[in-house]
């Protein structure tokens, strides 16, 4: 509850200071931004780079690994300002695809993959399913991805259904799987990318292997457009800077409402209740 105890922890990363001066957002210029356009609409995501990343991504895995230590959780690092920049630079891209006041919704998780462990991503799903798609096949709603550290098919990278090879993506009947098992696509990554995909596509993080090396480290976090009903509340501004006992209660939500993907010991529930309180 004390943002005193996160600063002096965490002291590579910033809680409410990041955004005070002029924030800049990731430009893919007109030839990317056609291309990812093309692939959200026949495959259903995208993959892109952007080098902002790269010393983000550096400062937030050096932190979930110190939390990892103090057996905090890894989404606490959403309480700092880093991991909301990182998304908040594609701001270009999602308003492309949700238009420009789209919100945030309060979904968002951070991951530590550890193949030494035997630790896996989540297990196949899709986020929403087919009501996140438009009568005209267009996304409602994105999820982006962020790799921390390098992610293999070793240490558990995402794997994805491409739109276009899946029999039963966005109908009423997209929860009985067909999986083409040769459509399959690894998504290797690296700090500086970052993955978007509509809410619909069927994906999972992969199983890793004891010969994976370094734990696979990541982050997500969700958005939706403004003129469509809220599929989770409460929705958040574009480019909003929460406040910290914001960010602190929006972090308990994640554990509770994400339970059924992980195991919660009693302890950590009891938390996630009382910063809801």
């Amino acid at each position: 509850m004390d943002e005193r105890f996160w600063r002096e922890t965490f002291p590579e990363l910033s809680i409410g200071e990041l955004f005070k001066g002029e924030f800049e957002v990731n430009a893919l210029g007109s030839e990317r931004d056609r291309l990812v356009a093309e692939r959200m609409q026949v495959e259903g995501y995208f993959q892109e780079a952007d080098p902002t990343l790269i010393d983000l991504s550096q400062r937030l895995s050096t932190a979930i690994d110190r939390a990892y230590s103090l057996g905090i959780p890894p989404v606490f690092i959403f309480l700092f300002d880093e991991a909301w920049a990182a998304f908040y630079r594609q701001h270009a891209a999602l308003a492309a695809f949700l238009g420009p006041d789209y919100r945030v919704l309060p979904d968002f998780w951070a991951w530590r993959v550890d193949p030494k462990a035997g630790q896996a991503g989540w297990r196949p799903h899709r986020d929403k399913g087919w009501a996140s798609l438009r009568a005209d096949g267009s996304p409602k709603s994105l999820t982006v991805w962020i790799p921390l550290t390098e992610a293999t098919p070793l240490n558990g990278c995402m794997y994805m259904l491409p739109a276009n090879r899946d029999p039963v993506y966005g109908t009423q009947q997209d929860q009985k799987f067909q999986v083409d098992y040769p459509s399959i696509r690894a998504l290797p990554g690296k700090p500086g990318d970052y993955l978007c995909w509509n809410q619909a596509v069927l994906h999972w993080g992969a199983q890793s292997s004891q010969f994976g090396g370094a734990p696979r480290m990541s982050m997500a976090l969700e958005f939706q457009r403004a003129d469509e009903p809220a599929f989770n509340e409460p929705l958040i501004p574009t480019l909003a800077v929460l406040a910290f006992a914001d960010r602190l209660k929006l972090t308990g939500k994640q554990i509770l409402q994400y339970r059924h993907m992980y195991p919660l010991p009693p302890v950590m529930q009891e938390l996630a209740e009382r910063l809801l309180r």
